[in-house]
């Protein structure tokens, strides 16, 4: 105890950056509206100023800065989410099962409509998640749904309860995944204090913990998995990576990213240039393998929810993510704005089917073309993979970066940490739909997008990079 209060007494800096971190967090749980952009601004942008003094004076002392990143999130705990409404519909679908519905079946418009009570506060859930959610059915695979209905479980009456519920979930597996990036950064001999970078983020901080985005749970499962993957337990490695589908099924792109992996041995031991790239047949059965795994896991965690039905509704539901929604998109309202000029028309219709096909070809080139075989070199093919997927698609919501703040500790990029920040411009957009206006204005996405571009091309296409 002596030794740690003398540390800390070196470090009465950091603990005055922490105390005031402390009270901006406060005032963003509840002292914010979603429409006060100003206010928004400059929080936000104080606490990553914060944020990088912490760690800058700490020294990375890593107890201070573990406790620090526990008691930020732990401010949020009584608080409702402020920038963000889906939580009303997880909290809806995990008092669905508990009812003994299957929220994969039915639609909240379905009963509300029908002046049907569901469940405990449905009105109040129904009305708070918004008519978007409320028409479609539930796209959360079957881990999300577990979260949730844990949470109607403990707190089946309160939506603050359930808040709660949900928030401590998200805190435990940021905490999983600090243990885990920690352990596998020692492994990889590169330095542990990297993992502060995605742990310590305000913007983790506020969009996971803050806003109750499972995207935090779905990294600690996929983190834990490239853990795994390096201590050769790779059968656990697929287990768990199909947890990590289970909660988004972001992962899924990610597949065939691991074939080099499986591969690499064997094609390392032959010097024939054609043998190189002719796959050893046992190799090759362990990558089907570890493929067979990740897919019966993922269908037995389907399995309660199972029908024909659910099928149909669910492929239904995950299709309009690709062809009807569109938010802070960058490529694709380029792509829009060239169509409207030709043909006076929005034709998403035919664009959504054009970009998902360019990410299938970006992946399987950074799947076959790139030798996967340690860490560092498949989480950097991840990383820009799924980048670019963003950079195609018609909708990013600001939660899905948390995936390449994570895997970016692992390899030599860094645009991520500019994009964390940087996001708070598309939070602006949300603030202009809530209100009358309900367009968004593309001069503040564009300027997200030139720095965030900018930042890309820095670094993967200009910038000499120092090899891991």
């Amino acid at each position: 105890m002596l030794g740690l209060a003398n540390s800390f007494k070196y470090k009465r800096p950091t603990l005055v950056y922490i105390l005031i971190s402390c009270i901006l967090y406060l005032w963003f749980a509840y002292g914010l509206e979603r429409t006060e952009a100003l206010k928004l601004l400059f929080l936000y942008t104080a606490l990553f100023v914060l944020a990088f003094q912490i760690i800058k004076t700490s020294g990375f002392y890593f107890r201070m800065i573990v406790i620090a990143a526990i008691l930020f999130r732990l401010l949020f705990l009584f608080s409702i989410p402020n920038l963000s409404q889906d939580f009303y519909r997880f909290i809806w679908d995990g008092r669905m099962i508990f009812e003994g519905f299957n929220p994969y079946l039915h639609t909240p418009d379905s009963f509300i409509h029908n002046g049907k009570i569901p469940v405990v506060q449905a009105q109040e859930l129904y009305n708070g998640m918004g008519g978007l959610s409320a028409m479609h059915f539930t796209n959360y695979p079957p881990l999300n749904q577990l979260c949730f209905f844990i949470a109607s479980l403990f707190a089946g009456k309160s939506i603050l309860g359930s808040a709660m519920v949900l928030r401590i979930i998200i805190i435990l597996a940021d905490i999983g995944t600090l243990y885990f990036g920690k352990k596998l950064l020692e492994r990889l001999k590169l330095p542990s204090n990297r993992i502060f970078w995605y742990v310590l983020n305000p913007f983790i901080i506020i969009e996971l913990t803050g806003n109750l985005h499972f995207e935090g749970v779905m990294v600690f499962f996929l983190v834990w998995c490239l853990y795994l993957l390096h201590s050769g337990k790779w059968k656990w490695a697929a287990v768990v990576l199909a947890c990590s589908i289970s909660v988004k099924l972001i992962p899924l792109m990610f597949l065939p990213l691991f074939f080099w992996w499986f591969t690499s041995t064997s094609f390392g031991e032959q010097n024939n240039e054609l043998k190189r790239w002719i796959p050893d047949f046992t190799e090759m059965k362990k990558l089907m393998s570890f493929y067979t795994i990740v897919s019966i896991t993922i269908m037995l965690l389907f399995l309660p929810f199972f029908s024909m039905e659910f099928i149909n509704n669910y492929s239904k539901t995950v299709g309009l993510w690709f062809g009807n929604f569109e938010f802070n998109a960058s490529i694709y309202y380029i792509a829009r704005a060239i169509g409207y000029s030709i043909t006076g028309y929005n034709e998403i219709a035919i664009i959504a089917k054009i970009l998902p096909m360019v990410s299938v070809l970006i992946i399987l080139g950074f799947s076959f073309f790139k030798r996967n075989d340690s860490i560092p070199k498949l989480t950097t093919s991840i990383l820009l993979a799924f980048t670019l997927y963003l950079f195609l698609s018609t909708t990013v919501h600001p939660w899905y970066i948390a995936t390449l703040l994570a895997l970016c500790v692992f390899t030599n990029y860094r645009f991520p940490l500019v994009w964390s920040f940087i996001v708070i411009l598309s939070y602006l957009s949300y603030i202009s739909i809530g209100t009358s206006d309900k367009s968004e204005n593309l001069w503040i996405i564009g300027l997200e997008y030139l720095i965030v571009f900018s930042a890309f091309i820095w670094e993967v296409m200009l910038k000499k990079r120092i090899k891991i």
